[in-house]
């Protein structure tokens, strides 16, 4: 049996700091971040139990990324999902945020 393929649409929200996923005009799933100077920390990743494995937390996670890339920012994450998935995508890694020790002699 062959699965339908549906549209995801994703959303940004401002002022909730998230981005939405919709799939049939209904709530999918949902990333939330923490905009800090010059980075983004994304700190949690959602996805509705009826629509696991139907590709709405990859869409979720390129759109944040992407989104992060557009405005030339740094993004750092904190949610499991969104770092194993950055580095299956090595393409947003020179947006990736990564600490900096700094040990004095």
């Amino acid at each position: 049996m062959e699965r339908e393929k549906r549209r995801i649409t994703v959303t940004g929200v401002d002022d909730k700091n998230r981005l939405e996923a919709y799939v049939d005009g209904r709530l999918a799933g949902l990333v939330e971040y923490i905009p800090a100077r010059g980075l983004l920390a994304f700190v949690r990743t959602e996805v509705m139990p009826e629509r696991e494995g139907q590709g709405i937390g990859s869409a979720l996670a390129r759109a944040s990324l992407d989104m992060v890339r557009r405005a030339d920012l740094k993004f750092l994450p904190v949610c499991p999902f969104i770092a194993a998935w950055a580095d299956r995508h090595p393409e947003y890694e020179p947006w990736r945020y990564r600490a900096v020790s700094r040990v004095s002699d």
